[in-house]
């Protein structure tokens, strides 16, 4: 090799800022082999030597293995492939990582149980299909069977969670506290009695067509009164009660009585669960959406507005 330039391990070590075990460490299992040897038998490489531990370098940075960092080197493997290949394996990882971070961050912020640490575990490691059993499983359990239940179709998909294939840590953890708040047995009772109290007055209404919300209808009576602060016991709170009821009671066709006002106050105190609030919240979070506006005061103000006439 007349002509060529020599370098000791030493040498290269210097140039490549590996230390000489390392490069030792390589030379001996074949992925940077040297070219001669000296007379006294120490190991010389060509300047090859310094592009190959470069590039070893590299790829154990990333995380590649040695006997496949050898074959990418001796050009048996297409680093592309490589490449690609490793950086599913590694989108595997992140996603495992994100999921334990996402156990662990709420383990810590609610001081869980090793029971709930495990709950959550397995929630967190629920495949695509059976987070859709799950939800599915909770959903026939609040609306199915029920003779509007068509009717309910839209707000059906409206809670249904869609967690995305690369969710953010947030969104791990809102899944995993939604899930959990989902299979709650009591939660479960809670959404039923609120859907079935619906399709009740549904059922006894005199308008047809899509009609809105009950929530939406007590926001939009009592949201100005609250904010302007109106005692939910005064005189001045009684024309927003009797326009609030006036409405419900047009809708299902029915006098506006006592009777009536008391079923609106059970049916507001039912709606105004706080666990219906935080999954709507969770849901937000985890199908990336804005957060929900929060009507616990509106209700609140309602209930309390209600009571007080019904009482009298």
């Amino acid at each position: 090799m007349d002509g060529d330039t020599y370098y000791t391990i030493g040498e290269l070590a210097r140039r490549t800022g590996l230390t000489v075990k390392t490069i030792r460490f390589y030379s001996d299992r074949g992925i940077v082999a040297p070219t001669d040897r000296s007379p006294a038998g120490y190991r010389l490489y060509t300047i090859d030597a310094v592009a190959r531990l470069d590039l070893v370098r590299t790829l154990r940075e990333l995380g590649l293995d040695l006997p496949t960092i050898r074959k990418v080197v001796d050009r048996e493997l297409s680093l592309p492939e490589v490449a690609a290949a490793h950086a599913e394996a590694l989108a595997v990882q992140i996603r495992v990582l994100r999921l334990r971070h996402a156990v662990l961050t709420a383990v810590a912020e609610r001081g869980s149980t090793p029971e709930e640490t495990e709950l959550m575990h397995r929630l967190a490691q629920l495949s695509e299909d059976e987070r859709r059993r799950l939800i599915g499983d909770f959903l026939d359990a609040v609306f199915g069977g029920l003779d509007a239940a068509p009717v309910f179709a839209g707000v059906m998909r409206s809670m249904t969670p869609e967690l995305p294939d690369t969710p953010e840590a947030e969104q791990l953890q809102a899944w995993v506290e939604l899930a959990e708040v989902s299979l709650d047995p009591d939660f479960r009772a809670v959404m039923r009695r609120m859907v079935e109290d619906q399709a009740a007055d549904q059922a006894r209404s005199n308008t047809t067509g899509p009609r809105r919300d009950i929530a939406a209808a007590v926001r939009d009576h009592v949201g100005p009164a609250l904010t302007a602060g109106i005692d939910p016991a005064s005189p001045q709170a009684g024309l927003i009660v009797a326009a609030l009821t006036a409405h419900y009671a047009h809708l299902l066709g029915r006098p506006d009585d006592v009777e009536l006002r008391q079923r609106l106050a059970t049916r507001l105190e039912c709606v105004n669960d706080p666990r219906r609030e935080r999954y709507l919240r969770l849901l937000a979070v985890v199908n990336g959406w804005p957060a929900p506006e929060s009507l616990a005061p509106v209700f609140d103000w309602s209930v309390q507005a209600l009571r007080v006439r019904t009482q009298q």
